[in-house]
């Protein structure tokens, strides 16, 4: 457990950022270069390429070099974490919701 939870902390910690957030959703979408990447964003090659880093070290992304042109691809393991993790936390809370709007409905006072 102490290793997938290292894994998680570290994909949200990556995702915490924007540009990175932006960075995933346009790799969603299909494969990009550095360079397409960074096209749409206000920011150096050289910064896009830090945030990458990241996101390569969080696991949520993966890049593999063909001649000049570096190719980055989402890694749906470490979304799928993700995703698994919220969904364990939002079935978690909506059921202590529901459990508190049944005792508000009751009053408080035992079925």
């Amino acid at each position: 457990m102490p290793k997938q939870s290292a894994a998680l902390t570290r994909t949200f910690a990556a995702l915490a950022d924007p540009t990175r957030r932006r960075i995933v959703e346009r790799l969603s979408r299909a494969p990009a270069s550095v360079s397409e990447l960074a096209k749409p964003l206000a920011m150096s090659l050289p910064a896009v390429v830090q945030h990458l880093h990241v996101l390569e070290e969080s696991g949520l992304i993966r890049s593999e070099k063909t001649g000049r042109v570096r190719t980055c691809h989402i890694e749906r393991k470490a979304i799928a974490g993700a995703q698994t993790w919220l969904g364990k936390q939002y079935a978690m809370w909506n059921a202590r919701f529901d459990r508190l709007d049944a005792l508000l409905e009751n009053k408080g006072e035992p079925k």
